[in-house]
């Protein structure tokens, strides 16, 4: 109960003014009518500030038509920024209270007018920087990670001065990078505003259009075009072998330099949104990076095959073998899988190629059946030929042993470990590549058999088998195969050699040898001196006609081979002429039995082995591999 004396208040009094309200009245009716909300007021305040610069800066006045705001006036443009993120704000703020107020309006139109200056703006810094914006200049500003873990630049002060902005992308280290920084600032002020305000579409499509197609003409000028399979089919090899040579080095500028420095740039530009980054630089890259990566699938897949081909597809499988790495740390989106796939299926396709190449250079070896014979036991073009494919392939090693993998040859179960000259190849760095590598000599070696047996003479088809046995093995020597095959297969190649040596020797010089006595400081009569020096005119001088057309290209064999056969017979002969010739000499009838003197036996054994005349020089076959083959062995 009230109080004795206190007045009450009777809403339902028929006195009382409100009579006939049921309810009490709400705030805004207590409230004057007149008086605006915060958010209004807001509004109003942000409106007044920001429209005088807005319009200003308006793309559809006479003056902002050719003038840049972000060229004639940095701290203008940092302070429209400014002003741009507080109307959007105070708009946002408005809108949730009121979101039919006529102030929407208002604001909206000028946020409409700002953006179109930003978008402006954006055109212009992306267009009129190409250079400084270019992939090379990207790629040297800073790495990825120091840039992309920089602060937002909504997050500086807009106050700062310029030089301030320039350290934003990390430490330059020339002018150039100091102002491609100013410019990446520039670009990454704009993306955060149009976003952050709903633009981003707007934002994305200038920046694709512009960054899409500097990369896809820089593709293009590296010399790497999309092509169909009918156009790979039929074209000449030596117009491939270009393009091939044009894609070893567009692979690598394009993945050091230009999706290297793209990347960059788009990670810093919209730093702000994982989202959008990928987006951006997945859309821009794509296509220049699909053209750069199928080309070797169609080459592997589509070209002829032989094996003179095989080491433009070891190029190709090398280089993305080498930039894999950067691959897959510049495509690491998701939506970028696409461009991790299609390179490793590249990669597939060029094993694959490699693979049934190298099987039909094997094919060929065993094929090989021609039955001419080398003049004089020389080197055998087949040697020469294969031998040079061998080496090559063995600079290859390194990614040979990922494409043959551990598979060994197919014949290697069924022979015993004899034929590949050691027990095994545990020492090598790659046992079963020095299987693969041994398993082609021995085929090789075996075809050399084959020919041999077309000499008649018996002793010059074992000077063959040593001249062509000590070019292989100089050759694998000389070469990374001496890695590969080891020392115990050296030495037990060199062994061979020496046998093929001492047999040649012996069929070709023991009728020589036999032909002076054991002991030639023995008492002899006039008649056993004469027929002495006569059997060994007649069998030296056979023997000089028929070697003198032998030919040996290794000069350290050459020299050994003259050296032991003066060893075995100029010093007999020399003691046998030293005692017997005055006896000889005497003898007015029997002076003609004395042909060749000791020196002029030297002198005949040290010319021998240089073939004859019009064969040439020996050099032709010590030349240095070439990236062909011939067509004995296609």
């Amino acid at each position: 109960m009230p109080k004795k004396g206190m007045r009450t208040l009777n809403w339902f009094s028929p006195k009382h003014p409100t009579h006939g309200i049921t309810s009490p009245p709400s705030i805004s009716q207590l409230s004057s009518p007149s008086r605006p909300s915060f958010s209004e007021v807001v509004i109003d305040r942000t409106i007044e500030m920001s429209e005088p610069m807005i319009k200003k800066w308006d793309p559809d006045t006479t003056i902002a038509k050719v003038t840049s705001l972000f060229y004639e006036n940095r701290k203008e443009a940092k302070d429209f920024i400014k002003v741009v993120n507080s109307l959007h704000k105070a708009l946002h703020f408005h809108a949730t209270e009121n979101s039919r107020s006529d102030k929407l309006v208002r604001a909206q139109s000028l946020m409409q007018i700002a953006m179109k200056r930003l978008q402006k703006e954006f055109y212009q810094i992306l267009s009129i920087n190409r250079v400084h914006l270019d992939p090379e200049s990207m790629s040297n500003v800073s790495s990825r990670t120091s840039i992309s873990t920089q602060s937002s630049t909504s997050e500086f002060d807009v106050e700062d001065d310029d030089d301030d902005r320039a350290e934003i992308a990390g430490e330059s280290i020339s002018e150039v990078e100091d102002f491609s920084n100013v410019i990446m600032a520039d670009l990454r002020l704009i993306t955060e505003c149009m976003t952050s305000t709903g633009y981003t579409l707007e934002c994305l499509k200038i920046y694709k259009d512009i960054r899409k197609s500097i990369i896809d003409e820089a593709i293009y000028k590296l010399g790497v075009e999309k092509l169909s399979s009918s156009q790979v089919h039929k074209m000449h090899w030596e117009v491939m072998d270009m393009k091939i040579k044009d894609w070893l080095n567009a692979v690598h500028v394009a993945m050091k330099i230009l999706f290297n420095g793209e990347r960059i740039l788009s990670d810093y530009v919209f730093a702000s949104s994982d989202a959008i980054r990928e987006s951006s630089f997945t859309e821009i890259s794509k296509d220049g990076a699909m053209t750069l990566f199928s080309f070797p699938e169609i080459v592997a897949k589509n070209s002829k095959k032989s094996p003179e081909k095989v080491f433009r597809l070891l190029d190709m499988y090398t280089s993305i073998v080498e930039h894999w790495a950067d691959i897959e740390a510049t495509f690491s989106f998701d939506s970028e899988s696409v461009i991790r796939s299609q390179a490793l299926t590249s990669l597939v396709k060029l094993g694959e190629s490699i693979r049934t190449a190298l099987s039909e250079f094997e094919i060929s070896l065993l094929k090989q059946s021609s039955k001419t014979i080398i003049a004089g036991g020389g080197i055998h073009s087949l040697v020469i030929d294969a031998m040079n494919y061998i080496i090559l392939l063995a600079d290859y090693s390194n990614v040979l042993s990922d494409i043959l993998g551990e598979s060994l040859p197919p014949a290697k179960g069924s022979l015993p470990e004899s034929y590949f000259g050691i027990a095994d190849f545990d020492e090598s760095p790659a046992p079963a590549l020095s299987h693969q590598f041994a398993w082609l000599i021995l085929i090789l070696l075996c075809k050399l058999d084959s020919k041999a047996k077309h000499y008649k003479d018996v002793s010059l088809a074992y000077l063959f088998l040593a001249n062509n046995l000590r070019y292989i093995v100089v050759k694998v020597h000389s070469s990374h195969l001496k890695y590969l095959l080891g020392k115990n297969w050296i030495s037990k190649q060199e062994g061979k050699i020496k046998k093929f040596v001492l047999n040649y020797e012996r069929l070709g010089w023991s009728h020589v040898i036999e032909s002076l006595p054991h002991d030639p400081n023995a008492s002899m009569t006039p008649q056993q001196v004469k027929e002495i020096f006569k059997r060994f005119n007649s069998s030296f001088e056979q023997a000089h006609h028929k070697q003198s057309m032998c030919v040996v290209p290794n000069s350290k064999l050459r020299d050994d081979l003259k050296v032991s056969i003066a060893r075995k017979i100029l010093p007999v002969y020399r003691e046998f002429y030293n005692k017997h010739k005055d006896a000889i000499v005497k003898d007015r009838h029997s002076s003609h039995v004395i042909i060749f003197f000791p020196e002029d036996v030297g002198h005949l054994l040290s010319n021998l082995f240089l073939g004859p005349v019009e064969s040439g020089s020996s050099s032709s076959v010590e030349s240095s591999p070439s990236r062909t083959t011939p067509s004995r062995l296609r």
